[in-house]
This record gives structure tokens, C-alpha cells and sequence, in this order.
């Protein structure tokens, strides 16, 4: 039964192989010698060696000029010269080589391991063969006793499977190493690109610990690394408690982190700096945090610039109010015959105070919402108790400074004109302001309730042209008038993008 038994299937070395510049080749790329003594290959020689009732037993492999053993049991020796080696004659063939008795053997009987020491006399070897086919060596077995009787066909399949464990063994090697190789090439071309980047560049692992720095960082700050004395020597000390605070809190949540801070370089001058980091997912399910720091020093002086110039022309706007309701005022008491027009104007002027004072390109408020620019406008007009009269209900938007110019003269006209005439003049009188959003555009319906039935006498006066241009021309909408029989109903259609930042 035990002779029935099919030998374990061996790749067949091929042609292109044999030639030993291909096969060399091959055998390097398993930097083989890695290998010596490895436990698994130890544990298949021992095995072997009682399997085929042998004292001696190795994993040997044939180079250009010594075949030597990655795994032996019974041997002291770690290679011979190939010119001697039995297990060249293995090469080139898929079948085990056996030579029961070598002193009978032509191709053996005169060869120094037979006629001196160790004195073999019997060998047997498998060879060992690449996945594509180049054959490196064999694992053989080998006495000082000649075998009477051959190997067995359990024998020899067991041999068989056990050079096929070793090839994998090797395999698994040469794949480790490769993948080794291809991390090594990741990694320079990694840090090729990092240290070519004009910014920056850094990591950190999954407690927000830095491990990496590209050279640039070497270059500004003059430190290899980042660690407590070098942050520092390179934060700025009035802002170092608050940038590890907050570097903390995005690495425990995992949130990305955008900062603009000071560093000092390696001369001693401090610049502003844009730091952003950002994590990533990487094995194990850790994060892993990749960053850039960019010299934005001279956006940032030039912004700081031009802040101071816009809060400068924007006091200097708020003084010309002052100074042109003042000068009104003084007119209107010389001509008290347009004293209510001077009234008109002055109110008209503080609303647009009001207005520049909320949305101030100097404070970069130009994303303010429209309920706050509308509260602002009516703060005015509240009851003897403090509540709003305009009530304001609806979808808020986002408002660029150049939007709430005509936005206050148009809503500060209507409550000037409800307060004198509409649903603000008397005390049970009301508005409702609803603000609806509709695809790329606002609405904002203005509805008076609880005052005088509105006149339509058919004539447009001054406040209504001026809603005319705001609307129409500056705001890039357009507006619907109606007198209902419970108060005046106006209408707004304005796009987005007209009030928007």
C-alpha cells in the first residue's frame, strides 16, 4: 500500500534556468543566509533525517562557487566547494537524486567527501526548485553507510513534501524581503518628495506624537525633531500652552487641525505660519496624522495691513455720518421748513450706521446672517415692555457687507413708513416679517397688521424709488407692493448670490 502512494508533485525546472547567470540571479533575491539556523527549516532536517533512518541532514544551497547550509543536523560544517558537492548533480532535474552506495558510484567514488572525511557513502537529495522554476539546491540526507535497500515510496514522498515545506519557507523569505524592499522604495521616494516640497512637512502617530520632520523643518528651525525643549525654542511662548491645547483636542477627536502661529527660525526671527494636519486611517485601525507648515508671514502682515486701513476708513465713514447729520441738523433749525426732510435723512443715516456697524469688512464679518442685520434695524421699534413689533421668523442667510448697505435703507424705509402711517403707529399694530428660502433665492415677505387701511393714492414717492433702486439695482431682485385691507403686504424676490459674501 505504502509503495502505491503517488510522490508529492515537484516544479520542473525550467529550461531558461539552467544556465547558472538566470539561476544566480534568482537565488540572490532570497538572501538565503537570513536563514541559516531558522527554526522551521531546523525542525524539517531532524525531521528528514529520521524519516530516512540517515544521521545527516541539510537544506543546501548550489552558488557560482560553494554550495552552503541554511539547516543541518549531524554536521558541523556550513558549505564545501561546489566542484565537490553532490547536490550539483541534483540540479536541473525534478526527481530525487539517491545514491545508495558512492564508492560504486563512477560519478562519485573518487570525490574527496567519500574518499576522506566525512566518508559519504549514502545520499539522497530533493531538489529545491523557485516558483519560476530555477532550482537553488536540494534537501538532502546523507550516512557514512551505504543503504542496501532504497528509500521507500513513503519515504521518498515524505522527503518530497518536506523540500516543498522548505521551498515555502524560502518563498515566504524572499517575499518578506521583497515587500521590505518595496517599503524601503516607498519610503525614500516619500521622503524624496517630502524634503523637495517648498513647505514643511511632518507626522505623527496615533497619540499625536511626532515622528517625522522633511528636511525643510530641519532648515527653518534648526532642530531634527520636535520634542518638549524644541517646541519650546520654536512656538512662540505666548502662544505654546494654547497650540499643544488644542493640538491635543484634535488628536483625541480626530478632527483635523488648522492653525495660523508663530515659529521661530533657526536666525531667531519669528513668522506666521499656516499648520495643518490631517489624519488618516492605517493598520490596525489607527490613526496616523500627516501635516504641512506654510510660511504665509508677509499674507499675514499684509493682512493685518489691510484690516488696520479697512477699521481706519471705517471710523473715518462712521465719522462722516456724524459729521453730515450734524451738518443737517444745523441747516434744518435755520430753515425749520424742512426740519421733518432733515428728520428723514438723519434717521435714514443712522440706519445705515447701524448697518456698517454690523457687517464690517475691517472685523471679516462679511458672513453675518440676515436675522441679526434685521434685529439690529429693529431694535428701535419695540413696545413699553422691550418686545419686538417687527417679528421675524424664517430661514437666515449669510450677508456680504456689500448687500447690507441696501438691505438696511430698504427694510429701514419700511418701518419708518409703518411707524408713521402703517401698522407701527399704533399701539395694537404688528408686522411680521417671514423669510423663505426657494432654490437659488430668498423671499422676504413684509405683512402690516392692526393699523390704518393703507392708501394707494398711485404716486411714487421718494422712499419708494429709492426701494426701487436697492431692490432692483443693487440687490439684483424684485419686490411687489399691495395694499390689503388689514395693512400693507411688500414682497421680495432676491438671489443668493447678490446677498451672499
Amino acid at each position: 500500500m505504502l509503495d502505491s502512494h503517488p510522490q508529492a508533485a515537484m516544479r520542473e525546472p525550467a529550461p531558461e534556468y539552467t544556465g547558472d547567470e538566470a539561476r544566480l540571479r534568482v537565488l540572490r533575491e532570497f538572501e538565503a543566509e537570513a536563514l541559516e539556523d531558522d527554526p522551521e527549516l531546523q525542525a524539517i532536517v531532524n525531521f528528514a533525517a529520521q524519516l530516512c533512518n540517515a544521521p545527516v541532514s541539510v537544506v543546501s544551497l548550489v552558488e557560482g562557487e560553494r554550495q552552503f547550509f541554511i539547516a543541518r543536523t549531524g554536521l558541523e560544517e556550513r558549505e564545501t566547494p561546489r566542484e565537490i558537492s553532490f547536490c550539483t548533480h541534483a540540479l536541473g532535474q525534478a526527481d530525487m537524486l539517491e545514491v545508495p552506495d558512492a564508492t560504486s558510484d563512477s560519478r562519485f567514488a573518487d570525490n574527496p567527501l567519500v574518499t576522506g572525511d566525512p566518508g559519504i557513502r549514502y545520499y539522497a537529495g530533493q531538489p529545491l526548485v523557485s516558483d519560476e522554476g530555477a532550482p537553488l539546491g536540494t534537501l538532502c540526507v546523507i550516512d557514512t553507510k551505504a543503504h542496501a535497500q532504497p528509500l521507500t515510496a513513503f519515504q521518498r514522498e515524505g522527503l518530497a513534501v518536506l523540500a516543498q515545506a522548505a521551498m515555502r519557507r524560502m518563498s515566504a523569505r524572499r517575499e518578506e524581503r521583497a515587500a521590505s524592499r518595496e517599503i524601503a522604495r516607498s519610503e525614500e521616494r516619500f521622503r524624496a518628495l517630502a524634503d523637495s516640497m517648498p513647505d514643511m512637512a511632518f507626522s505623527a502617530n496615533h497619540e499625536g506624537k511626532f515622528d517625522y520632520f522633511n528636511e525643510r523643518w530641519k532648515e527653518f528651525t534648526g532642530f531634527g525633531t520636535f520634542d518638549e525643549e524644541a517646541g519650546k525654542r520654536v512656538l512662540h511662548p505666548d502662544e505654546y500652552d494654547a497650540i499643544m491645547e488644542r493640538w491635543g483636542k484634535a488628536v483625541a477627536n480626530g478632527e483635523p487641525y488648522e492653525q495660523e502661529n508663530r515659529l521661530r527660525r533657526a536666525d531667531g526671527e519669528w513668522r506666521w505660519m499656516l499648520i495643518r494636519a490631517l489624519p488618516a486611517n492605517v493598520a490596525e485601525g489607527r490613526r496616523r496624522w500627516f501635516g504641512t507648515i506654510t510660511d504665509v508671514d508677509e499674507a499675514h502682515k499684509l493682512s493685518e495691513s489691510r484690516d488696520m486701513l479697512a477699521k481706519e476708513l471705517s471710523h473715518r465713514i462712521k465719522n462722516i455720518f456724524a459729521v453730515v447729520s450734524g451738518l443737517i441738523s444745523l441747516e434744518s433749525r435755520k430753515q425749520p421748513e424742512h426740519a421733518e426732510f432733515a428728520a428723514k435723512v438723519n434717521e435714514t443715516l443712522r440706519a445705515l450706521g447701524r448697518a456698517h456697524d454690523f457687517v464690517r469688512p475691517a472685523d471679516g464679518s462679511t458672513g453675518e446672517s440676515l436675522l441679526g442685520l434685521l434685529d439690529v434695524l429693529f431694535a428701535p421699534y419695540r413696545d413699553g415692555e422691550g418686545s419686538p413689533r417687527v417679528a421675524v421668523d424664517g430661514d437666515d442667510g449669510a450677508i456680504g457687507h456689500r448687500a447690507a448697505t441696501p438691505l438696511a435703507l430698504v427694510f429701514h424705509e419700511l418701518a419708518t413708513n409703518s411707524a408713521k402711517y402703517g401698522a407701527l403707529s399704533t399701539e395694537e399694530g404688528r408686522v411680521s416679517l417671514t423669510i423663505s428660502a426657494e432654490g437659488d433665492a430668498l423671499r422676504l415677505d413684509w405683512k402690516e397688521q392692526g393699523g390704518p387701511p393703507p392708501q394707494d393714492n398711485g404716486e411714487n414717492g421718494f422712499g419708494s424709488r429709492m426701494v426701487e433702486l436697492a431692490v432692483t439695482g443693487q440687490l439684483q431682485g424684485k419686490w411687489e407692493r399691495r395694499f390689503e385691507g388689514d395693512g400693507l403686504a411688500v414682497s421680495f424676490d432676491l438671489p443668493r448670490e447678490a446677498i451672499a459674501p
